[in-house]
């Protein structure tokens, strides 16, 4: 580590602040701040103690940093701020509490966003509250792509149903690269079936020219899945749902669930 220090709450080692937050030792960040400590301090790759609180999911040290005033929104040398590393951990408790101290769920950010690490952390319950709190569906990330792509790629599920059911946009391309190509090399058939339910299309080609059935090995179950979609068309019930969905738009399930319909038509346009 460089051994440069810097008046002012600027560049330094990891201080003993930073140390006490990642640890957990909320006692000794107590203390630490009482006498006099500087919350904001940041290591040469920029990272406060905020950040080290956030992605180790130390909720004590997280509410004791805010309120000593650490900066809610700093970046990282990467770019990412303290609520990304809180989604990364999936606390969703440091989330809630950086999302109470004004921190943006949609940083201007060039890299991951909090719902990427979100997703890609595998914790629907994080996914879902900031979708609550109004998180972009189709932040895109040059390496990632989007939120579902992300999902997808790591095969979480219920992050992934999470998504769609809020309207995120299942045939968004990265290099025209859908969330179905992902499914289809990861050879997951749920996550393929469920794409499929909510319109991804089987015959969309990347930028190599390939569809999603491409990638999945000849006789295996992803195939055969991917095979049997490509030769029946969907039901007219299904194509129904998939247009009334695209027509509700992102949050649609807050507008199905006040239709005049019967409630059995609300759950199967819900996806229950």
């Amino acid at each position: 580590l460089l051994s440069w220090s810097w008046v002012g709450c600027f560049w330094v080692e990891r201080t003993p602040v930073h140390e006490a937050a990642q640890r957990g030792e909320s006692l000794q960040l107590q203390q630490l701040i009482e006498s006099g400590a500087c919350v904001n301090q940041v290591t040469v790759d920029s990272i406060t103690p905020l950040h080290a609180a956030s992605l180790q999911g130390q909720a004590r040290c997280v509410q004791l940093l805010l309120a000593a005033g650490a900066q809610v929104d700093a970046r990282n040398i990467d770019g990412s701020t303290p609520l990304c590393d809180a989604c990364a951990s999936g606390s969703i408790e440091c989330v809630k509490l950086l999302l109470s101290y004004g921190a943006k769920v949609n940083p201007p950010l060039y890299t991951a966003s909090p719902l990427h690490e979100a997703c890609m952390s595998g914790s629907s319950e994080c996914v879902r509250l900031l979708i609550d709190v109004g998180a972009n569906l189709e932040a895109h990330d040059c390496h990632f792509g989007t939120p579902l792509h992300v999902a997808c790629a790591r095969e979480h599920l219920d992050c992934v149903k999470v998504l769609l059911n809020a309207g995120a946009n299942v045939n968004a391309a990265k290099l025209h690269e859908t969330a179905l190509h992902h499914a289809a090399k990861v050879k997951n058939v749920d996550l393929i079936e469920m794409l499929i339910e909510f319109g991804g299309n089987i015959y969309a080609r990347d930028n190599r020219g390939k569809k999603p059935s491409d990638y999945a090995w000849s006789s295996s179950a992803p195939a055969k899945c991917l095979e049997y979609y490509e030769k029946t068309p969907l039901t007219l019930s299904q194509l129904c749902r998939v247009s009334l969905r695209k027509a509700t738009g992102v949050r649609g399930l807050e507008k199905i669930a006040k239709l005049n319909i019967p409630p059995r038509l609300i759950d199967y346009l819900s996806y229950n």
